[in-house]
């Protein structure tokens, strides 16, 4: 394009023609490789409701065998996410890197966290079973290793990212690392620490109704006993007990978390 005074200014093309193209091929290959078939969905997708029409109402009889495996379920998990949210905070801080000037040993722990992100909660639970046997002892190992994982990649962002005046401060009047980091880093990610092990503790109680399916105690073994009986009226009570405890611990959670703010 040419100006009034002479000068050419030329204007890049726009990439999203050619994203738009590579998504249509992403998206043509995907469903050729997993089978996806709208035609298929379109018409199963009645047994969906059929099955949501057996659920309602749920057997209110089959209230009273829950209690204690829901207690387990919340056991496992508040125990798995405070135990995992302690042993996130000394992993982050090594793999922090404005805080300790050994590369490696950064290295090394941010390595560790990826590689038990990439560990599936499900399959944690069901090595935990080979090891600790079936029950919630299991559970409880997966939702820690789960937890560590979550809350320590971060809070070591978090860390990253403070304001390091007063650590600098302090380090130059005498004070170790670690001294420097409990009273200038510490009350700087504290809130936000808090705030994301509350978060971490509201999804692991969901996580943690389905790791009955490997053995691993709590709730799940009798939604997948229900569910193998294909009995969807005990199924129905088990969802709504659940719908309603993870709606009190999430109201619950968000309030501390604002508190915090």
């Amino acid at each position: 394009m040419t100006l009034g005074n002479g000068k050419t200014v030329t204007f890049k093309r726009s990439k999203a023609p050619w994203i738009a193209l590579l998504l249509l091929f992403a998206l043509y290959f995907s469903i050729q490789i997993t089978g996806f078939s709208i035609v298929v969905l379109i018409e199963r997708i009645y047994q969906f409701w059929k099955i949501v029409g057996e659920m309602i109402p749920p057997n209110w009889s089959y209230l009273d065998r829950l209690w204690q495996p829901l207690f387990d379920t919340i056991k496992m998990s508040l125990l798995g996410s405070l135990l995992g949210a302690v042993c996130a905070l000394p992993i982050a801080f090594l793999a922090s890197s404005n805080m300790v000037k050994s590369t490696w040993l950064v290295v090394t722990s941010k390595l560790f966290l990826s590689l038990l992100r990439t560990l599936p909660t499900l399959v944690a639970a069901l090595i935990a079973t080979f090891i600790f046997g079936i029950g919630t002892m299991a559970g409880t190992v997966a939702i820690f290793i789960f937890t560590v994982a979550y809350v320590g990649k971060l809070l070591y962002e978090q860390i990253e990212n403070t304001d390091l005046k007063a650590f600098e401060a302090m380090h130059s009047m005498g004070h170790s690392t670690f001294s420097a980091f409990r009273y200038a880093i510490l009350p700087q990610i504290l809130p936000n620490y808090i705030s994301t092990a509350l978060f971490c503790f509201e999804g692991n109680v969901r996580y943690a109704a389905i790791l009955g399916y490997v053995g691993a105690g709590g709730i799940g073994l009798l939604l997948n006993e229900s569910l193998g009986w294909r009995n969807y009226a005990n199924v129905g009570m088990i969802l709504l007990l659940l719908a309603v405890t993870v709606f009190c611990i999430e109201t619950l959670s968000e309030h501390f978390r604002k508190k915090l703010m």
